[in-house]
């Protein structure tokens, strides 16, 4: 399999890693089930074969930082027929989505706690269908801004994995963030900006659920913007 282009990706990941400590029966549904529903079966990064992470065949799907993971489950939930990688560094996201998995009985849900470059890097060219990158950290003071997780390397890299006519899926609230998106995918010309009337970035993907966080936005009085991009 042709892997993901590793030498291109940056290797830092920022931001906390845990938050409070996880409520008794959190923890032991973590701790008993991450390592079988984990994309790189707890034993590190390696090359990924989709193939053998799920018992279907299907259109495979990354969610970059699902947060508390009511997207990913909702888009799992409705389209059973298609295989979801969910990433989450933050341990106390990851707790709740594992034990939401294991409520509702998912097998089309594999996840990994920790940087999304470590399965970009090792997933094969071309077996996406479909990205998503939802409300990530802005880190909007000038000086953390080689933090933010969309560089020209990262949208190289998940352009890599996406098929053609793969989709990319951005949505900020952040302005400025959407704005260094455009600004950085002109340099991966294998990425185009699916753009087709003014304003047609304020409307959401089509069955979006919404997130925690786009509704916390909402009531702040910011406005979502939501990008697709195509791998050409």
């Amino acid at each position: 399999m042709d892997q993901g282009p590793k030498e291109q990706i940056g290797k830092t990941l920022y931001g906390r890693r845990k938050g409070k400590p996880l409520r008794a029966h959190l923890a032991q549904t973590y701790q008993e089930h991450y390592a079988r529903l984990d994309i790189f079966g707890g034993m590190g990064p390696k090359p990924i074969d989709p193939v053998a992470l799920f018992d279907q065949a299907g259109d495979l799907v990354l969610e970059v930082g699902f947060g508390g993971g009511e997207h990913l489950l909702a888009r799992a939930l409705e389209d059973p027929n298609s295989n979801f990688l969910g990433v989450e560094p933050f341990e106390n996201g990851m707790a709740k989505m594992v034990r939401a998995v294991v409520a509702h009985n998912l097998t089309n849900i594999r996840l990994h706690e920790g940087d999304a470059r470590e399965v970009l890097a090792h997933l094969p060219k071309g077996s996406l269908a479909r990205a998503m990158v939802l409300y990530p950290d802005p880190w909007p003071k000038l000086r953390h801004h080689k933090r933010r997780f969309l560089q020209e390397d990262t949208l190289g890299a998940i352009a890599h994995c996406l098929r053609p006519g793969g989709l990319l899926q951005v949505a900020s609230d952040i302005p400025d963030y959407i704005s260094w998106v455009l600004r950085h995918q002109l340099h991966v010309p294998e990425l185009s900006w699916q753009v087709d009337h003014a304003g047609c970035w304020h409307e959401a993907f089509p069955g979006w659920p919404g997130t925690r966080y786009e509704a916390k936005a909402l009531r702040d009085g910011r406005k979502p913007c939501y990008l697709t991009f195509q791998r050409r």
